[in-house]
């Protein structure tokens, strides 16, 4: 049985994943570090843990040499280190803050956990290596994680409704005043109410995630490169290409990043599914409360 590739990688990518940045350091002091998703927990008598790594990356031999390995588990603010080892560098621990662990494996600050590493078994799996290691050392602070779905990048947003109507007592009705009239928190719950009314009006359209949103901003900033675009959208790189790849492939999209009349008639759908959302949740607001609120908005993301 053969796989269209393509659609076999959008599939995969409906699962939700962790991001790692994996690094090691081999003798002669070459120091790599590559961003996977691929981690997994294999056993936990002995701790087992893998991962694995395309056959044609050039940090395969360091990997291979290497005695030992790190697994930094990245957290929600780290999405340009993501990004930073997910790319081609001549040295992508410059500007970096770490520590070197066992085996000197470079540790990253300021990730959620980390899981050092003993070099256990290499397994060939197709066109990827399955780099099996056994656990040494671990830490982790329980930072909110930095997830990836869809080809796009995602925080974890705990989902506290509870679907049983239970009567409870007023000292307990009366303990979440402070819960309510926390900004935090509050915006958190509106979040995730919007992502359970708008994601799946999106998902019936046939894109994912990080296609839409590829779509919207192309869009909305017409004439730009493919380099212009990487550095719009909060997507890893190779996710952008093989976004941009799938939409030329369904029509929606010419190869000068343009969009066909397929497309245009897709970008409206996605804007007319946005603004329907916008108006069921902001319709009861008058004009000034609305003005004020993006404005507040605007203030937070310039902080």
């Amino acid at each position: 049985m053969s796989f269209d590739t393509n659609e076999f990688r959008r599939a995969l990518g409906n699962f939700a994943t962790g991001v790692t940045v994996i690094t090691a350091q081999d003798e002669q002091g070459n120091k790599v570090g590559v961003t996977a998703n691929s981690f997994n927990s294999v056993s936990l008598d002995p701790p087992l843990v893998l991962w694995s790594l395309v056959k044609s990356s050039s940090s395969y031999k360091v990997f291979e040499q290497a005695k030992h390995f790190a697994v930094n588990v990245l957290a929600a603010d780290q999405i340009d280190t993501s990004n930073n080892f997910a790319k081609p560098s001549d040295d992508k621990f410059a500007g970096m803050e770490f520590d070197l662990g066992v085996g000197n494996s470079p540790i990253l600050k300021n990730t959620t956990a980390c899981f050092q590493c003993e070099q256990h078994q290499i397994i060939d799996g197709g066109d990827h290596w399955i780099m099996l290691g056994k656990v040494v050392s671990f830490d982790h602070v329980g930072r909110n994680p930095l997830l990836y779905v869809q080809g796009s990048y995602a925080g974890a947003i705990p989902f506290t409704a509870s679907t049983a109507k239970t009567t409870k007592p007023q000292n307990a009705l009366n303990s979440l005043d402070r819960l309510n009239n926390n900004a935090f928190y509050l915006m958190n719950k509106v979040l995730q109410k919007v992502q359970e009314h708008y994601f799946p009006k999106q998902s019936a359209t046939g894109l994912n995630t990080s296609e839409a949103r590829l779509l919207l901003v192309l869009s909305d900033a017409k004439g730009i490169t493919l380099d212009e675009l990487k550095r719009l959208v909060t997507i890893p790189s190779t996710d952008v290409e093989s976004g941009v790849e799938q939409l030329i492939q369904t029509g929606l999209l010419s190869s000068e990043l343009a969009l066909t009349s397929k497309g245009h008639d897709m970008a409206e759908r996605l804007w007319d599914i946005a603004n329907k959302q916008q108006e069921d949740i902001f319709g009861d607001f008058s004009k000034e409360e609305y003005d004020n609120f993006k404005k507040l908005l605007q203030s937070v993301l310039n902080q």
